[in-house]
C-alpha cells in the first residue's frame, strides 16, 4: 500500500478544516437547540419582548469564538485533540456572554440579561451549546491529523493487476 502523503494524500489544511468545522457547528448548533426547545416544550430564551437580537448576537459570537479557537487549536504543533477542549470552553462562554450582551442590546436590564444567560447556561440548552463547540472541533482536529488517501474503488487500484 503506498504512502498516502507520497501518493497526493494527506492531512486537510488547517484552513479548510476550520472552514468545514465551523459550518458543521452552525448547524449543528441551530439543529440542537431546535431539537431541544421542540422536545422540552420551551423556548430557547422564554423572556417575552426580547425578539430574536440576543440569540443572533449568541450564535455569531459563540461561532466566531469556535472559529478563533479552533483556528489556533489546529495551527500549533502538534495538533492535540486538547484544542477541541478550549474551543468547547471558548464556545460556551462566547456564546453566553452574547446572549447577554444581545439581552442588554434589546433593552432588558443587568438583571434579567443575567437570568437569560443564567437559564441558559444550567439547562439542557447549555449542554446542546458545549456538545455542539465539542463534537465540531473534535472533528475539525481530525481532519488536520488524519492522513490519509482519498477514496478509491477497488478497481482504480493500477498496482493490482
Amino acid at each position: 500500500m503506498p504512502d498516502p502523503v507520497e501518493s497526493g494524500g494527506g492531512s486537510v489544511r488547517p484552513a479548510t478544516a476550520v472552514v468545514f468545522a465551523t459550518a458543521a457547528f452552525v448547524a449543528l448548533l441551530i439543529f440542537g437547540l431546535g431539537m431541544t426547545s421542540l422536545t422540552w416544550g420551551q423556548d430557547v430564551i422564554a423572556t417575552r419582548g426580547l425578539g430574536q437580537v440576543p440569540g443572533i448576537v449568541a450564535t455569531v459570537a459563540g461561532t466566531a469564538a469556535f472559529a478563533a479557537g479552533l483556528w489556533v487549536a489546529v495551527r500549533r504543533e502538534p495538533v492535540t485533540y486538547w484544542g477541541s477542549a478550549w474551543t468547547t470552553a471558548a464556545t460556551y462562554l462566547a456564546y453566553l456572554g452574547g446572549l447577554w450582551f444581545g439581552a442588554l442590546v434589546t433593552g432588558a436590564g443587568l438583571g434579567v440579561a443575567a437570568a437569560i444567560a443564567g437559564r441558559i447556561a444550567t439547562t439542557w440548552f447549555g449542554l446542546v451549546i458545549a456538545v455542539a463547540g465539542f463534537v465540531c472541533a473534535w472533528g475539525g482536529i481530525a481532519l488536520v491529523r488524519t492522513r490519509a488517501g482519498r477514496p478509491r474503488w477497488p478497481w482504480e487500484d493500477e498496482f493490482d493487476e
